[in-house]
């Protein structure tokens, strides 16, 4: 039996509407779990900024283990004066679209925690660009503003074996204790250096080989980023 065309078009439209109705309906029921996913492993690579690792840690314990650790979180812009003081909200804070407004319009998150040591640690959130597309992570430093106590890194697109190496722990692990100072006070940031860094380099660690373009893309970030935050550490180290 053949059906008209008029038949034909009117079955196409109901059932396209059908399987749109439902896969809506799937992405609606799967929104909670994957917001959770996201929410999780952000406090992850917080946690990972200060080399607490998570990794064996049943997902639903990570937030115990996050609120173990971090005690509080604050937004502050670009003069240093605190605009956010509540945890959640700074939690919440996007940089990926924090970044794209005028620099007197963002707010700059910075998490604090306190280590098993007793040590605070200062952690704060990244952003920028690599080869092929953004780059991100969490870096660390002591009270005195200047010291790294640890980094973390990943990207989206970033090539395998090459620039995508930056989530690895041996190009990370280099980053702890090195520092951003000078020696007279002038804000020199980490530098990524191709061929490697001198072994007695306060401020370099060595670039990944054959991903010279994400490592000074990391490079830049992370000046780019903490040099937003240089009147905070002003006000900070003068109180």
């Amino acid at each position: 039996m053949e059906h008209s065309n008029k038949y034909i078009f009117i079955y196409s439209v109901i059932m396209v509407v059908v399987v749109a109705v439902s896969l809506t309906i799937v992405a609606v029921q799967l929104k909670p779990a994957q917001e959770d996913n996201i929410r999780i492993e952000k406090m992850q690579n917080i946690l990972a900024s200060v080399n607490i690792s998570t990794a064996e840690v049943q997902k639903k314990q990570v937030i115990d283990v996050y609120n173990k650790y971090i005690v509080s979180a604050e937004a502050v812009n670009i003069k240093g004066d605190v605009v956010e003081s509540d945890q959640a909200k700074v939690f919440a804070i996007d940089m990926g679209s924090e970044i794209k407004k005028p620099i007197e319009d963002q707010r700059l998150p910075l998490f604090k925690a306190t280590l098993d040591n007793g040590d605070i640690a200062l952690i704060i959130p990244l952003r920028g660009k690599g080869l092929w597309g953004p780059v991100w992570g969490y870096i660390s430093l002591k009270t005195d503003y200047n010291t790294v106590v640890g980094t973390i890194f990943d990207h989206k697109a970033e090539t395998p074996g090459l620039g995508a190496e930056i989530n690895q722990d041996w190009f990370t692990a280099p980053f702890k204790g090195k520092t951003l100072f000078s020696e007279n006070g002038t804000f020199t940031s980490i530098q990524i250096v191709k061929g490697g860094a001198a072994d007695d380099d306060p401020h370099g660690v060595d670039a990944i080989s054959g991903g010279t373009i994400t490592s000074k893309g990391v490079e830049k970030m992370i000046y780019d980023n903490l040099l937003s935050y240089q009147e905070y550490f002003k006000k900070m180290n003068n109180q």
